[in-house]
């Protein structure tokens, strides 16, 4: 896949060298001959100097072959530009950084496949870290419908030694939620676990569940307190 990056500042050099460990082709986009020239030498991408919102810039750096391009310029105006003459060249994939929340809806008129909110991704990542330290990572989905939870399966845990379909059936387990990945020591490859996969110590899930589950999610598992809650009994 070849990538075009508009912008070479700590964002878009960082993303460069990720996309081209991951195998891609990439150039990144900048006025600064400093950043471009560092992104040759140190990051080892194809750089072109000049404005990332310039026709003939953006045509000498190949975008008219692009199969996705990420505007990361410094503001969303910039972006925007960015987004719109990408679509123009009819680049099929589009992901741009937005900083300002009112800029959304611009960005998806002109054309963007993705909207990434870095200020809101850093606010909820630092908020979820606070709120829920015994999660090692959660993701939204859905405009903050759907949580992705990354949970850690210490000894003791409740659901050590039980396969997933015992876990699921449990009328405590919260409904609607699902074990969608298992991987049983760190080192090891991230599966889809079936119903008679069996959860060991040490291992890590990740669970899809609603928001307002997620303390249920954990009090089930015990991760606490290392115990299942006893059920309430009706009086």
């Amino acid at each position: 896949m070849y990538v075009l990056i508009g912008g070479a500042g700590m964002m878009g050099l960082h993303l460069a060298q990720k996309l081209m460990e991951m195998g891609h082709t990439v150039a990144v986009l900048d006025t600064d001959p400093l950043a471009c020239r560092y992104a040759r030498e140190k990051v080892g991408v194809m750089a072109f100097e000049g404005s990332a919102v310039s026709t003939s810039v953006l045509i000498e750096a190949g975008i008219r072959r692009a199969d996705s391009i990420a505007a990361t310029l410094g503001s969303d105006a910039m972006n925007l530009a960015l987004v719109t003459l990408a679509r123009h060249y009819g680049v099929p994939h589009i992901v741009a950084r937005m900083s300002d929340s009112d800029f959304e809806e611009p960005y998806r008129i002109a054309g963007a496949s993705h909207v990434i909110s870095t200020m809101e991704l850093a606010v909820n990542t630092m908020a979820n870290a606070i709120e829920y330290p015994q999660v090692e990572s959660m993701m939204h989905f859905e405009q903050g419908q759907v949580e992705v939870l990354k949970l850690p399966v210490p000894a003791h845990c409740y659901v050590v030694g039980r396969t997933v379909a015992r876990i699921a059936q449990d009328p405590r387990f919260p409904q609607g939620s699902l074990i969608i990945g298992y991987q049983c020591h760190a080192c090891a490859d991230l599966i889809i676990p079936n119903g008679s996969t069996v959860l060991e110590q040490g291992s890590t899930i990740l669970v899809v569940t609603k928001p307002e589950l997620v303390h249920q999610m954990i009090d089930f598992m015990g991760i606490d307190t290392n115990r299942l809650p006893a059920p309430a009994v009706a009086r």
